[in-house]
């Protein structure tokens, strides 16, 4: 079967088994090696792409399901020239990153989020990343990102993921 499907604004085309992960198309085929592929079992986030503007564990999404979609994974996420969306500016900035491994799946989330909800709570933002792990940080860091990320698109009246706060 062959399925088409737009890959960070790119067209994109897969023929073999629609059955495959995207998580294992995106990194095998397509190289994109920032979508990790972790648990398998959509448990731990670290998967995490856009699939027509949802969050979604890419270990459990079949490529036969992306069919004519929109994917888009953390080396696609900034726009225009710049080098880093908000949030993985604001990570960075927040010292929320150590070994790396659920970065791109928790911005990847997180983006999803902040877009649908500019003006979250830090309960909101804490809320909003039951589904992914985290073994280093302690999760507070993030939390501070994200909401430091939030406070300055606002205090700018900018746009944080497309979304003007």
């Amino acid at each position: 079967m062959t399925v088409t499907f737009q890959l960070n604004g790119e067209d994109c085309s897969f023929h073999g088994d629609p059955m495959t992960p995207l998580v294992d198309i995106l990194r095998r085929e397509r190289f994109l090696t920032g979508t990790k592929a972790v648990c398998r079992e959509g448990f731990c986030g670290a998967c995490t792409v856009h699939v027509d503007d949802e969050a979604v564990p890419s270990c459990l999404k079949p490529i036969g399901l992306v069919q004519g979609c929109a994917v888009t994974t953390i080396e696609g996420l900034s726009s225009g020239n710049q080098a880093l969306h908000p949030l993985q500016a604001n990570f960075e900035a927040a010292d929320a990153v150590q070994c790396g491994m659920c970065f791109p799946g928790m911005v990847m989330s997180l983006s999803a989020f902040v877009r649908d909800n500019p003006h979250a709570s830090r309960p909101e933002i804490k809320a909003a990343m039951v589904g992914n792990i985290c073994r280093c940080t302690g999760y507070e860091r993030i939390v501070d990102a994200v909401a430091d990320c939030l406070d300055q698109a606002r205090k700018a009246g900018q746009s944080v993921g497309g979304i003007h706060v």
